[in-house]
């Protein structure tokens, strides 16, 4: 899980921080939930969730306003924990100041943004969900087909990078090359990028490390993309009996989501980028319900099944 802080979103949504730099502690934000505490305004702390941002908005800061001088110190220094990792005012508001007093004596920042409380909730809800969400690496390729996020995987040397460079030639756009980190944002998506160290680049045994977007301009590459569909690379074994039909769909479980998968025997003369290429596009094809496959299954066994009528 990647490590997010306060200060990982001022630099993201260009948060003011209200109390001074040297009194806040930039904790560790462990969960994408926010937590918009209208009942702990009112005094009920029994179920505080305490580790969430604190979003305050026009409604919250009102009521706060109305409360006596007593209960607003009660307020703030219940809301103001250690384990608290930030509290976020939005629309601009001024923070009163018995929250900057509470907040820095333990030592929670305090930040304003211009944005509505919807809004910001939203944006800070996606961030933290991306940011967080469980993350793996796996070697392979990733390139944007048609607007399907193609993993390509297979041993070294089988011609991955290859076939990936013959791909973009052709207008598709890599998205990663030899490491792909893949998180799932939320349940059945899968989003693939590159590690930073290695964005655009192509290694091509023989040549070397290559710039794709510099080699073919920013239209040639993707930051990430959400996978859609796994095809595995191996070399062509005699012994082995392949899909002919395309009846059989195979998957590859990654976290909770099963990826389709198909595998691709690899020999000479075979041109694999537009294998591929068909592949994504028959893939399309059949999440808009047209099976080419299943088609000839159904036709084949009508034909059968008269042909049989005829007999009698």
């Amino acid at each position: 899980m990647v490590k997010v802080t306060v200060q990982d979103l001022v630099k993201e949504f260009k948060l003011e921080l209200l109390n001074n730099e040297e009194d806040v502690a930039f904790r560790p934000i462990t969960t994408s939930d926010l937590s918009r505490p209208g009942m702990e305004m009112a005094g009920f702390f029994t179920y505080y969730p305490a580790k969430r941002i604190q979003l305050l908005g026009k409604t919250e800061m009102t009521f706060f306003s109305q409360l006596t001088p007593e209960e607003q110190e009660d307020r703030v220094e219940r809301l103001c924990t250690y384990d608290t990792p930030g509290i976020v005012l939005s629309r601009g508001m001024e923070a009163p100041e018995k929250l900057v007093e509470a907040a820095n004596k333990m030592g929670v920042p305090v930040l304003r943004s211009e944005m509505t409380t919807t809004r910001l909730s939203s944006q800070l809800t996606n961030y933290l969900e991306s940011q967080l969400a469980p993350m793996t690496a796996m070697h392979g390729v990733l390139v944007d087909i048609y607007g399907i996020g193609v993993m390509i995987t297979g041993s070294s040397g089988v011609g991955k990078s290859e076939t990936a460079l013959d791909l973009v030639r052709r207008g598709h756009r890599l998205v990663a090359d030899d490491s792909v980190e893949i998180r799932q944002e939320h349940e059945g998506a899968l989003v693939g990028r590159a590690p930073e160290l290695i964005r655009h680049l192509l290694e091509i045994r023989g040549l070397g490390i290559i710039n794709v977007m510099t080699l073919f301009g920013a239209g040639s590459v993707r930051n990430f993309k959400r996978i859609g569909l796994a095809i595995h690379l191996e070399l062509w074994d005699q012994k082995k009996q392949y899909d002919r039909l395309g009846l059989d769909e195979d998957t590859i479980k990654i976290f909770d989501t099963d990826l389709p998968k198909m595998t691709v025997p690899v020999r000479p003369g075979r041109n694999l980028a537009v294998i591929i290429e068909v592949a994504a596009m028959n893939f399309r094809l059949k999440r808009m319900g047209i099976n080419a496959a299943q088609q000839f299954s159904d036709q084949l066994t009508n034909v059968i099944e008269e042909g049989d009528k005829d007999d009698f």
